[in-house]
């Protein structure tokens, strides 16, 4: 390993912020655009396990330190891994798409290969307007790996996925959006993204916690069924827990002081 090697590998690391019961997750490795290796997705992957442990997050936001959002699997790593090895490199990614907490990805850059893996394990993407969503594994004489077509499909369908994966089609921003590959497009700088990030999980930073919990299980659950009416079954019985929660008689009494307040000064 040379110097230069010997720095990247002590400066690049995963960063964790906390705004308003929203863990903020870094990959942090900028002259290396943030490409993942084995030591940062394992941290990525700890740093996702922390969250899910801390009852005071309700939401995670993932990104990149810019320019990019991550450019993929270290290659030095790749030319080296077998099954396990490859499995090492997912868990950082895989993490997030198994996380429990609801998830959005704030994409300010590229998002390459195994960055675009990370992309798009999250629940919801938000772009900035120099973020790029690049498939790229044919290009390197790769294989997709990570269950990355599979994600990508779910995500766009087989068209948009087809054109990325098997032709090489790179989506901007814009264009992102339009495929339904992006929910919209942040104007501004990696903090305005940030932000517009943070602002977005309010929803659900705002709610009971056990409440977000079950509710994304419930839309796991559901996206899989085809029948209306097991959705219903699926839903009643969080539906009734969170009925006898008190959380909800709290916020039920708060709606009808305010009810009663609004029609008082009428």
């Amino acid at each position: 390993m040379t110097r230069a090697d010997t720095i990247a590998a002590m400066t690049a690391e995963i960063q964790v912020a906390h705004d308003s019961n929203v863990a903020i997750i870094t990959v942090h490795d900028p002259e290396r655009r943030n490409a993942l290796t084995l030591p940062l997705s394992a941290d990525l992957a700890a740093a996702i396990a922390d969250a899910e442990r801390d009852e005071s997050v309700h939401a995670v936001v993932v990104t990149g330190t810019p320019p990019a959002f991550c450019a993929g699997a270290d290659l030095s790593a790749l030319g080296e891994a077998k099954d396990e090895g490859l499995r090492a490199i997912y868990a950082g990614f895989l993490a997030v798409a198994n996380c429990t907490l609801p998830t959005i990805a704030a994409v300010g850059g590229a998002a390459v290969g195994a960055g675009l893996n990370l992309a798009l394990a999250a629940d919801v993407r938000l772009a900035g307007p120099s973020a790029r969503f690049d498939a790229r594994f044919l290009k390197l004489g790769l294989h997709p790996g990570g269950g990355m077509t599979w994600m990508l499909q779910r995500i766009v369908g087989p068209q948009t996925a087809t054109a990325m994966t098997l032709f090489g089609e790179i989506l901007d921003a814009e264009a992102a959006t339009a495929r339904g590959l992006a929910h919209r497009v942040i104007d501004g700088d990696h903090d305005a993204l940030v932000a517009a990030s943070v602002e977005l999980a309010q929803g659900a930073a705002k709610a009971p916690r056990g409440l977000v919990l079950d509710t994304k299980q419930s839309m796991r659950t559901t996206h899989t069924l085809t029948e209306h009416a097991d959705a219903v079954d699926t839903e009643i019985v969080p539906q009734v827990r969170s009925i006898e929660s008190p959380e909800f008689a709290e916020r039920l009494a708060a709606m009808k002081a305010k009810i009663s307040g609004e029609k008082t000064s009428k």
